[in-house]
């Protein structure tokens, strides 16, 4: 079967971010396979998408699996703060932004590129393979000091100087060309009680990696500004986060938002004239229950936030 993905959050997704209005306009922000563009576009018979994906081949899924709904559909490839800020002048501006941070189960099964911890794929990782450098790459030139620090900062790996110290060690008699030999460094280098705990022992090395490769943090910033920034007052941002820092950056996004002073609190008087400018809709996040996890793994780790961006009569 063609589509491997399971949309997260999918139910809380729907209830937070459905039209509110007739005729509104969503931008799916990493649409993946399309699978929350699918049920949106199923349950919202007027509703139109605009996919955003930085993947063309993922993308093509999607194309194939979104063809039912015909011009309701268009797609923009690239990444998403690129498509925000070069937003088309006189295309309506969207009523909801979608954003789910997290990595298809295509890329994982079927992409060829090294995402996963076996099979003998090329260790690339890059969601865009016409830019920057691959996984092995990065890996063959930076330092063992680099390397540690990517995996600790990326991924809270704590074994990460060991790794960094074994990844360096073994570029010295040749290259780390696969996903598969990378896995069986990473587990050969943490402790025997690591390597046989709950997660696969190259879980966190392989996300620090792909985080990197992709400059996934890097963007977020840019991508949160340029969503809420091209919303139509009234309309509402969801973002899909999968671990703490990427939460961490949504969650500061939203609460600067709301507040209506940003002035640094050490200041004797508001000089920023700010005004809040969203309602925040999710409080702490909404995260999956019991039985979605147990249907849908990948979810366990997914944290939705959205907000409602003010009207200007909110405001006054």
């Amino acid at each position: 079967m063609e589509i491997a993905h399971t949309p997260v959050l999918l139910e809380a997704v729907l209830e937070f971010l459905a039209p509110r209005g007739r005729r509104e306009l969503m931008v799916d922000a990493t649409m993946g396979e399309g699978g929350h563009s699918y049920a949106f576009l199923s349950r919202f018979p007027d509703l139109s998408v605009i996919g955003v994906d930085a993947d063309p081949s993922v993308q093509a899924v999607a194309r194939r699996r979104l063809a039912e709904f015909g011009d309701r559909v268009q797609f923009f490839t690239g990444w998403s703060q690129d498509f925000f800020a070069a937003y088309p002048a006189g295309l309506k501006k969207p009523d909801t932004v979608l954003a789910d941070l997290g990595i298809s189960l295509y890329h994982y099964e079927k992409s060829g590129r090294g995402f996963s911890f076996a099979g003998g794929e090329p260790l690339d990782m890059r969601l865009d393979t016409s830019c920057g450098v691959s996984a092995a790459e990065l890996l063959a030139r930076i330092s063992e000091k680099d390397i540690a620090d990517i995996l600790y900062n990326n991924a809270g790996e704590r074994f990460s100087r060991r790794i960094a110290r074994a990844i360096v060690q073994q570029r010295q008699r040749g290259a780390i060309a696969t996903n598969a030999a990378l896995s069986e460094l990473v587990k050969g280098a943490v402790p025997p009680a690591y390597r046989h705990g709950p997660i696969h022992p190259a879980t966190r090395t392989f996300m620090a990696l792909r985080i990197a490769v992709n400059g996934e943090l890097e963007r977020l910033p840019d991508l949160l500004e340029g969503a809420f920034g091209i919303l139509e007052p009234g309309g509402r941002l969801g973002i899909i986060s999968f671990h703490s820092l990427e939460d961490r950056i949504v969650k500061n996004f939203f609460r600067t938002k709301s507040k209506d002073c940003t002035c640094p609190p050490q200041a004797p008087a508001c000089t920023c004239a700010g005004r809040r400018s969203v309602n925040i809709l999710t409080g702490k996040g909404i995260t999956a229950d019991y039985a979605e996890v147990a249907g849908n793994p990948p979810s366990r780790s997914a944290r939705l936030r959205a907000a409602e961006k003010i009207t200007e009569t909110d405001e006054k």
